[in-house]
């Protein structure tokens, strides 16, 4: 009789885990399947915007002046192959803290005189730590009308993160490119600063600093990897549930 209790007491349990199941299983599938759908989803949009990027970053270069309507036109300038031509304010660069070919030290964010009187804010490059004071590389302070050619690249709007530091304006180190205070240092009108920034190409300088072509378009693109991933979860899933059934049917 004990024997017979305690059979019927694990059938019960059986039967509840089963229909509990038979619940469980069918949603824990769905999201599995539609968090594998929407990294689908993910890759295309990665794969179209990388495609984007590179047409516009390989594309001849167009005005700043063309770049400032695409952008009131609300179009994508992140990454834009333009060129400008205008006087640099060496006075008035401003110093990026970064890294660069394993290297510490700055890029340099030098305003451009346009020939409208607007300013650009160049990124002409990188130079080591201990070449942040222009005063070490006076061959870098350019005079009379130069032009630079590069890729645009959107300002941002807000610190990306709070781990970053807080710029320090006064010795003149900024850890996130935030050009409306770069602008407010340097005391330039922000009513005349275009609202983006030009990132100059790898075109030798003279005495070889700042550096530039120091973008680095390296947009990471794991949906993929995570798709398969969500879909091969779900597939241990069935597999597993299945194999469950069976071996419940063969008692």
């Amino acid at each position: 009789m004990a024997e017979t209790e305690t059979d019927g007491v694990a059938e019960g349990r059986r039967s509840w885990r089963f229909w509990l199941a038979l619940v469980v299983v069918p949603v824990a599938l769905a999201i599995l399947l539609s968090l594998g759908t929407w990294q689908v989803q993910r890759l295309t949009w990665k794969e179209q915007l990388m495609a984007e990027i590179a047409e516009r970053s390989t594309a001849p270069a167009i005005a700043v002046a063309d770049v400032e309507r695409q952008l009131a036109a609300g179009e994508a300038i992140d990454y834009r192959h333009a060129s400008a031509t205008g006087r640099y304010l060496n006075d008035k660069e401003r110093h990026f803290l970064a890294t660069f070919e394993g290297q510490s030290g700055f890029y340099v964010y030098t305003p451009l005189e346009l020939a409208d009187d607007r300013y650009l804010f160049v990124n002409r490059g990188f130079v080591p730590y201990d070449r942040k004071d222009p005063a070490t590389r006076p061959e870098s302070q350019l005079d009379g009308e130069q032009a630079v050619t590069g890729l645009a690249r959107a300002e941002l709007t807000e610190k990306p993160s709070s781990l970053v530091p807080d710029n320090d304006e006064k010795a003149n180190i900024f850890y996130w490119k935030d050009l409306s205070r770069m602008a407010a240092s340097t005391g330039l009108p922000q009513d005349r600063v275009l609202p983006f920034f030009l990132d100059a190409d790898s075109t030798p300088v003279a005495g070889g600093l700042p550096k530039g072509g120091v973008t680095q378009i390296d947009l990471p693109n794991n949906h993929l990897q995570y798709a398969i991933t969500w879909y091969g979860l779900a597939f241990a899933l069935v597999a597993v549930t299945l194999a469950g059934f069976f071996r419940r049917k063969s008692r």
